[in-house]
């Protein structure tokens, strides 16, 4: 049974243009976070721990992961199809 990952919402803070890049591997596209998005997420996570991350940075952290669970998601299933159209020659 195939489970999908859940997303609530997105945050207006989002940087939505821009947010995802896509990289080819081994002829499968492959769909990453940008670098704007790579060093905010590094931005929230360096300063958590040195000091206690506000509720709206806390949200903002919690949002990133579940975007990169969604990406793991269709990563996943894209690379699954691609391979799956792949037939071994005998």
């Amino acid at each position: 049974m195939l489970i999908l990952p859940k997303l609530e919402n997105l945050r207006d803070t989002l940087p939505i243009e821009g947010a995802v890049r896509i990289e080819l591997v081994e002829g499968i596209p492959i769909f990453k976070a940008s670098t704007a998005v790579k060093n905010r997420i590094q931005e929230l996570l360096d300063k958590q721990q040195t000091l206690p991350l506000n509720h709206e940075e806390e949200q903002e952290l919690n949002l990133y992961e579940e975007i990169d669970d969604y990406l793991s998601f269709v990563n996943r299933t894209v690379r699954n199809l691609f391979l799956g159209q792949i037939q071994p020659t005998a």
